[in-house]
């Protein structure tokens, strides 16, 4: 395209013309300083709507050796670092500064994704969950401000806005003790962010439970096939618990859909927690019970923090109080059959279920072949098949080894 024929970018002088006023005005506006009344400010937009006119901000601040932007380092496939990301965008808004985004993937590691804020010149840093070691982390803030969410930092040069995760495992643990279950089991999160202090929670519940010799921690992860994994390790024991404390949402939803892939029911045979409290939890198919982290609130925390310490303030610690959400996956235990006695696991319930359906199937040929019995074989066919089925479960010994 000929340069005569090209569309002429529209400028502040364009919209202070539209509008009535000096272009210094039309600056003071665009930059959200004092100076205009609410009625210049209106007009002033209404007139740059117009004329379809987009500030360069960044023309702007780099003229200024400032850059309003601050850098955000998430995990891809991450749902709980997505909604603090939709947060973090309102929050940001507020205090007039845009975000820069840097995704952590397989092929592309936190300090790679770091090193490429800082190459925006962000003018601080909000890690969400991050995995560097506190020197690392403590490097980074020689640069600029660093702000933690969702991870205990021991460091006075970092700032952490987290929930309390000690006492939101301890809540979740208790919660289920409430319902009088004594054998629960945390899939916890290895090595992530929060999972020690969810770990050190759950121990401390079930302590204070008297229920001690019922410890039972099973590896999970952050991840639904996490989740589905540790199920499978549990239901394939001889025994196995009558509720589940899953590290986070995801971990539970593995934990909910391997349970009742058996033919168990949730939370009728087994109950089920979770942590985070994401839009997953709340599914109609899901239902989760939860421990909300208050996405909203660490979200504005952490971006208060930011500007505060862009503007001079030292770091400080900041923790939420965490929430128990019930919906409809856990439930009062009810002890009918003895602990320690309940049906084998997972592979083998399947395996009880089959030689059952087995047995049915050669009474049944049986029966038809002794005619001398035909109206008691009569009366044993008009059984309903739901309720010969739910006889042939609920009388089944354990499973064969």
């Amino acid at each position: 395209m000929r340069s005569k024929d090209r569309v002429r970018s529209i400028t502040q002088a364009d919209v202070a013309d539209r509008a009535g006023v000096s272009q210094a005005l039309v600056s003071i506006v665009f930059r959200n300083l004092p100076g205009a009344s609410p009625e210049t400010r209106d007009r002033v937009l209404k007139a740059a709507a117009e004329l379809d006119y987009r500030p360069d901000h960044r023309a702007r601040l780099l003229a200024g050796n400032r850059s309003r932007a601050i850098g955000v380092c998430f995990s891809i496939g991450h749902e709980f670092h997505a909604e603090l990301v939709n947060h973090l965008y309102d929050a940001a808004a507020v205090h007039g500064y845009e975000l820069v985004l840097e995704a952590v993937t397989p092929n592309h590691d936190e300090a790679a994704a770091v090193r490429s804020l800082m190459g925006f010149r962000c003018e601080a840093l909000i890690l969400l969950g991050p995995s560097s070691s506190v020197r690392e982390l403590e490097a980074m803030s020689a640069h600029q401000p660093v702000i933690v969410i969702s991870r205990a930092v021991r460091s006075t040069l970092i700032d952490v806005v987290r929930v309390d995760d000690f006492a939101g495992a301890r809540l979740a643990t208790q919660h289920l003790v409430d319902l009088g279950h004594r054998d629960i089991a945390h899939v916890h999160g290895a090595r992530a962010s929060g999972a020690a202090e969810r770990r050190a929670g759950y121990r401390a519940a079930m302590r204070a439970a008297g229920l001690d010799d019922h410890l039972d921690l099973v590896q999970g992860g952050l991840v639904d096939a996490d989740g589905e994994r540790a199920a499978r390790t549990i239901l394939n024991r001889s025994t196995y618990p009558t509720a589940i404390v899953a590290f986070n949402d995801h971990c539970a939803a593995g934990v909910l859909a391997t349970i009742r892939s058996t033919g168990l029911r949730v939370p009728e045979d087994i109950s089920v927690v979770g942590f985070d409290n994401v839009g997953l939890a709340d599914l109609a198919t899901v239902r989760l019970t939860t421990i909300s982290q208050n996405a909203p609130e660490l979200a504005r925390r952490a971006m208060e923090r930011a500007v505060a310490r862009i503007n001079g303030e030292q770091p400080t610690k900041s923790i939420i109080d965490p929430v128990l959400v019930e919906r409809q996956t856990t439930g009062r235990h009810k002890p009918s059959v003895p602990s320690g006695q309940r049906t084998a696991g997972a592979g083998a319930a399947v395996r009880t279920r089959a030689a059952a359906n087995s047995a049915r199937s050669a009474a049944s040929a049986a029966s038809s072949r002794r005619s001398a019995t035909t109206a008691t074989s009569s009366t044993s066919s008009d059984v309903p098949a739901s309720m010969r089925r739910t006889s042939s479960h609920a009388s089944a010994g354990p499973a064969p080894t």
